[in-house]
């Protein structure tokens, strides 16, 4: 697969992911370099530090608590609307706390923090 982007140079962007394959896969990382930004490494194991996993999901989870889904397409659509009804500072809130969490992993020697 090729993926076709030009990389932009902007200084003082750090990009944080996952370990996930499809983040950590050869055509990624090659186009990741290009861009030259700092590339923040992300322990193996460590939902505290995934904001998808301690503020998305909680999130999505309390909107979609107690719906019942009758095909693939009604999750997908209930996911979409759930996605579009967090408030604009939740992700505020949420690089806050991502902030503060790499910052106590970060005193306690690199153990996990919750």
């Amino acid at each position: 697969m090729q993926i076709a982007l030009v990389p932009i140079q902007i200084e003082g962007i750090l990009f944080h992911h996952d370990n996930a394959p499809v983040h950590t896969a050869r055509a990624v990382t090659d186009v990741l370099a290009g861009y030259k930004w700092e590339l923040l490494e992300h322990p193996h194991y460590s939902p505290d530090l995934a904001p998808c996993d301690f503020h998305l999901f909680p999130k999505m989870r309390e909107h979609l608590r107690g719906q019942r889904f009758e095909t693939e397409e009604d999750i997908i659509q209930a996911t979409k609307v759930a996605i579009k009804n967090l408030d604009k500072c939740s992700y505020v809130t949420a690089f806050k706390d991502w902030l503060q969490r790499i910052e106590k992993r970060a005193n306690n020697g690199g153990c996990y923090v919750e």
